[in-house]
């Protein structure tokens, strides 16, 4: 009975969990009821990535209404591989939050914040399992709203204002999402995916199909912060608590980039958003411009959160990039980079928040002699940062590998040579951090830091581990990509 329905319970669980954590006092039990919720989700989570892999797509139906009439969720590689990324940040982020918000926000109001936290976990997973067109974007508001009042808890109060500045943008490209579904249903009177997919073809000549299209792929923009719709993510990422980064920067543009690709490659079809559209000719300039102006920004900046907010920019290039490729090699690198991206910018912020509860603050001056002082933080920081780069042997360098091929195959030269030369851009700043902590002395006046409590540690070193781990052993990465990119673009094996 509960096999049968773990595609609600992957929803439900958080869910419900959310405002039982809301009501709970002070104290550590809204944070061990996070953890466990957390850790279900996960589980949930790879036992329908294993049930897709030996059975293969699973239609559920919302209490046995059948699609179009009722809210079908549909599990295919794709989406559950996401799932996995969404549930296995959370239960990485969920056990370091208690000493990663120990400093920042008042204990009457961390149980609020765990609530909050599993809301946003609720509606990334709710985005990625429906098979439901309008149904995604309640559970995109749900996700969004959550992530506004978690940024918005920060210690700073220019945390206020960067919150209200994603809450403006995210609410415009929200609306737009909306405007489209509903000119899509306008057109056909259906909100199934599915069936929106065989549906399209036959009105797809018009401009109410045109400009739904138009809508849906400016408003997902927005959302995944791709170049020049990133304005809201500096500082979302910079001000919000350290925890709050990590979760959001390793899903919350992920789960961006599926909606993009789910759009394009499910519902319209990749005939009519790269030939009836020129989708392509659109994405890949932005994709290429948001590469080298995000790794070009991170260079300059002297607070390290602030840096790895505009490398996630570049990394939203890559990841656009393979999308706008159109083509087997390009999915697999995207599909790839968004497990790998996950895994580097998850160790990365988890470091610094671990940085920032024993300094205070995570600029590049605060940060002199710390290799020494917090070895095996900074040495995972360092792991994280070669994958970042795209250092043979970490499992950046397997996602970059496929962008290059995908550029070759396409004979677009000139573009594998901006991504091989952004990784040169990425050496520089990240080589300002390894500079400043292993090769400068710690100020006269520094406070003293002692190594990350071991609740930060741990899934500091697994992300960072995983990150070397994934980049030598792709067998499982690579050929679950592959098997949902072939499914996107309905080639059979």
């Amino acid at each position: 009975m509960i096999a049968s329905n773990l595609p609600a319970l992957q929803v439900v669980v958080p869910l419900i969990s959310a405002p039982i954590c809301a009501m709970l006092g002070r104290g550590r039990t809204a944070w061990v009821l996070t953890v466990a919720v957390s850790w279900t989700a996960l589980a949930i989570a790879i036992a329908l990535l294993i049930r897709v892999e030996t059975g293969g797509v699973i239609d559920y139906e919302m209490g046995g209404w059948a699609a179009p009439w009722g809210i079908a969720y549909r599990i295919d590689y794709l989406n559950a591989f996401v799932l996995v990324i969404v549930a296995g940040i959370g239960a990485m982020v969920a056990p370091a939050a208690l000493q990663g918000i120990a400093t920042e926000i008042a204990p009457e109001r961390q149980p609020r914040f765990f609530a909050a936290m599993l809301l946003a976990l609720t509606g990334l997973l709710g985005i990625t399992i429906t098979g439901d067109a309008f149904n995604l974007y309640v559970f995109l508001e749900i996700a969004s709203l959550a992530s506004y009042a978690l940024v918005a808890q920060g210690p700073d109060r220019r945390a206020l204002m960067a919150a209200f500045q994603y809450l403006i943008l995210g609410t415009i490209g929200a609306t737009f999402i909306l405007i489209g579904v509903g000119l899509l249903y306008m057109m056909t009177g259906t909100l199934n995916m599915a069936d929106l997919a065989a549906r399209l073809p036959a009105v797809a000549e018009t401009r109410t199909i045109y400009a739904a299209f138009a809508f849906i792929i400016v408003g997902t923009g927005l959302k995944l912060a791709l170049f020049p719709l990133h304005m809201w993510l500096p500082n979302a990422y910079a001000y919000a608590p350290g925890v709050v980064s990590a979760f959001m920067a390793a899903t919350g543009t992920k789960v961006g980039v599926y909606m993009l690709a789910r759009f394009v490659y499910t519902v319209f079809g990749a005939p009519f958003a790269f030939d009836t559209m020129p989708l392509g000719q659109i994405l890949m300039p932005f994709a290429l411009l948001g590469i080298v102006v995000g790794s070009l920004v991170a260079i300059f900046q002297d607070d390290i959160k602030r840096m790895l907010a505009y490398s996630s920019v570049a990394q939203i290039g890559y990841m656009a990039l393979g999308i706008s490729f159109a083509s087997e090699t390009g999915l697999i690198a995207t599909i790839v980079h968004l497990f790998n991206h996950a895994l580097m910018k998850g160790a990365l912020f988890l470091a610094l928040a671990a940085v920032s509860l024993r300094l205070g603050k995570t600029d590049l001056t605060a940060m002199r002699g710390l290799g020494r002082r917090m070895p095996l933080t900074m040495a995972a920081f360092v792991a994280a940062g070669l994958s970042l780069i795209g250092v043979p042997l970490t499992a950046g360098f397997v996602s970059k590998w496929y962008l290059v091929k995908a550029a070759i195959e396409a004979g677009l030269w000139p573009v594998a040579v901006v991504i091989l030369g952004a990784s040169l851009l990425a050496m520089i700043y990240v080589w300002r951090v390894v500079e400043v902590a292993y090769f400068r002395a710690p100020a006269a006046n520094a406070p003293a830091a002692v190594e990350a409590p071991t609740t930060m540690l741990i899934p500091i070193l697994i992300l960072a581990g995983g990150g070397i781990y994934f980049g030598i052993d792709t067998e499982v990465t690579v050929g679950i990509a592959r098997a949902a990119a072939m499914a996107l673009l309905g080639t059979s094996p």
